[in-house]
């Protein structure tokens, strides 16, 4: 008995350490940092799932038989980078800074007008209408013709890119806004004069909606910008990245796929945060439902 007691008395430490390290764990994991955690390992998982498909050259329902691997992107990002590659990266993001400034700038404005009045968008909504679902590929032999300069050309189709998502979003937030008639009612009774219930009401209950827009033009105008480049671009990411398909170079073409897409992620989560910061009373938790 006495040893039997002796041995459940020795265990008894390693276990409560054990439950302590599992608590701990867990904690870990529902934190902030178990969440930076949780997408690192996600990542890592995928570069190593498309490293060991693309070595065996797996060919199935996807052929991996000519993607090129990680490590060799890797190496033609190297290469990329010894390249003086900042002229593309430049002509890039100047298009996108351009093109998106316009058309958040247009597209919000437009977007307020035909919210809030009914003239304004009996008027103007209806060729808005029938111009949004052209793609970005079909105005570009237009925007040829249109604007002698390329330059502009490329910004004009950046523009496009951005600015219906963003004038969309802006139109229906301010009609979902105006339909709450109770904070109108609110104002009114409060003495509020029509622009005080646009600034301070209608405005502000819409800022989610236009955050949204910004963050879809953003990547709008990312995605136009590059077909723009592969067209009539000299320099631009997009232009590298048809560069080496024509060439046939593999390895640079995924990484310029990856470069634009870490530039697009970038510029979107620039945008969140900017606009996020116009909301100070807005806090968004997850996982309490």
């Amino acid at each position: 008995m006495a040893v039997t007691a002796s041995s459940g008395t020795s265990h008894e430490p390693s276990t409560v350490t054990v439950r302590k390290r599992g608590k701990s764990f867990r904690r870990f994991l529902t934190n902030h940092g178990g969440s930076l955690s949780r997408r690192t390992l996600s990542l890592v998982f995928f570069l190593c799932l498309w490293q060991i498909l693309s070595v065996l050259k797996i060919n199935f329902i996807i052929n991996f038989q000519f993607v090129p691997a990680p490590t060799e992107v890797v190496s033609a990002f190297v290469s990329f980078v010894q390249a003086n590659p900042w002229i593309h990266l430049r002509s890039s993001i100047f298009r996108v800074i351009c093109g998106f400034t316009a058309g958040s700038i247009l597209g919000i404005a437009i977007g307020l007008l035909i919210g809030s009045s009914h003239l304004v968008e009996e008027l103007v909504a209806t060729p808005l209408e029938l111009l949004r679902p052209i793609p970005a590929v079909a105005w570009i032999p237009l925007a040829i013709l249109m604007f002698p300069n390329a330059e502009i050309g490329m910004f004009y189709i950046t523009f496009v890119g951005a600015f219906y998502p963003i004038l969309v979003s802006t139109q229906k937030s301010v009609e979902s806004s105006l339909s709450d008639l109770l904070m109108i009612r609110v104002g009114q009774c409060l003495g509020a004069s029509y622009y005080q219930l646009f600034r301070d009401i209608i405005i502000p209950s819409s800022l989610p909606g236009i955050s949204a827009g910004l963050v879809i033009g953003m990547g709008n105008a990312w995605f136009c910008l590059v077909t723009a480049e592969i067209i009539a671009g000299k320099y631009g990411i997009g232009y590298k990245t048809w560069e080496s398909y024509v060439i046939s170079e593999y390895p640079p073409i995924v990484m310029g796929m990856i470069l634009i897409g870490l530039l697009g992620a970038f510029s979107s989560q620039l945008i969140q945060y900017f606009t996020n910061q116009m909301m100070p009373w807005r806090q968004i938790t997850k996982g309490t439902l």
